[in-house]
């Protein structure tokens, strides 16, 4: 058990920007696995332990990751923020031209890599620089108005540069009459996407699957809730209300009480 807890974890087909990036993180998984195969079979748990290695004064390592502290973020746009990360000392990443990096962290509890090629000059000394473009959508959807929201889904994770922030507000009477169980939770998978669901005829959670429990809330979608969701999100969202025109008219005075002018709605 001790040697499965530290087995390396292979990764999902969500993780992978698509770019041809060397090491892709699928070369980073073969890797690390060989390492414990060899450790495993060896019962020596020493030889996990990893070995930082530079050359040329940079900090990079192609055969791993190296933790990087973010020193500074700045919102140029709406959309558009530029991250500042710390290099030690007077270190440099020292890049050729056209050549980028790979970043890697965890976004809603899911493991994520994308390529970014640095804004700041190759040689900048102690300190890089990238852009990142995110968008925000909060989609809100009573029974079958979910579906004007399916393709727009479809369109945001079929493209690999599309980095759209989007949570989806699925309200249906039971956990029974909700549509598209399976394509959903494929789609929450994704580490952009985020899904809950509101029942209003249901008054517990605990007979729901336990994959659902912790998204999912009972009752109506109330102002209160709506507000709770609206701050959970990253910045203010662009929201797309589908539904009743009861429904649509209450969603209207929920975010406006958020916060959510009328110019950021869209109703179907």
């Amino acid at each position: 058990d001790d040697w499965l807890a530290l087995k390396p974890q292979e990764p999902s087909p969500s993780q992978c920007c698509g770019s041809g990036c060397k090491p892709c993180i699928y070369d980073v998984y073969e890797k690390e696995l060989a390492q414990w195969e060899r450790a495993k079979a060896k019962q020596d748990k020493s030889l996990l332990v990893k070995k930082k290695g530079q050359s040329n004064n940079s900090e990079l390592n192609p055969d791993t990751f190296t933790a990087f502290n973010i020193s500074s973020v700045e919102q140029l746009t709406e959309d558009t923020y530029q991250y500042k990360f710390e290099l030690p000392g007077n270190s440099s990443l020292r890049l050729s031209l056209g050549q980028h990096i790979v970043l890697r962290g965890m976004v809603n509890g899911l493991e994520v890599q994308r390529a970014y090629t640095p804004i700041s000059p190759g040689n900048a000394e102690g300190y890089f620089e990238v852009l990142m473009k995110h968008g925000e959508l909060l989609m809100l959807a009573s029974g079958t108005g979910l579906t004007p929201m399916l393709p727009i889904l479809h369109s945001i994770t079929d493209d690999e540069e599309d980095e759209t922030f989007v949570t989806l507000v699925g309200c249906f009477r039971t956990f029974d009459k909700i549509y598209l169980k399976p394509l959903l939770q494929d789609l929450a998978r994704y580490w952009n996407i985020r899904i809950f669901y509101v029942l209003s005829q249901e008054t517990s959670l605990e007979k729901l699957p336990w994959s659902y429990q912790q998204n999912t809330y009972t009752g109506r979608l109330s102002e209160d809730l709506m507000k709770t969701i609206v701050n959970s999100c990253r910045r203010k969202p662009f929201v797309l209300i589908c539904g009743s025109s009861a429904f649509s008219e209450d969603m209207g005075r929920y975010l406006k009480a958020a916060g959510i002018e009328e110019n950021s709605c869209f109703v179907f």
